[in-house]
């Protein structure tokens, strides 16, 4: 279980940096534009994301 854990932390790390690595511009604009938003908006994102996330966990263990 702490094997699994560790890997799925190790693969969400690589993801994250896949963009920011192959394109640094497109990065910085969409943060840029995730300053602008308000905090709602900020949160449904998260909401949205975490559901997802959820859906795929459950479609697939």
């Amino acid at each position: 279980m702490g094997r699994s854990l560790i890997l799925a932390f190790a693969l969400m790390l690589v993801l994250e940096g896949v963009v920011p690595f192959v394109a640094p511009a497109l990065w910085r604009e969409t943060f840029a534009r995730l300053i602008r938003m308000a905090d709602g908006q900020i949160r449904f994102v998260g909401l949205g994301s975490m559901l997802l996330g959820l859906v795929v966990l459950f479609v697939f263990s």
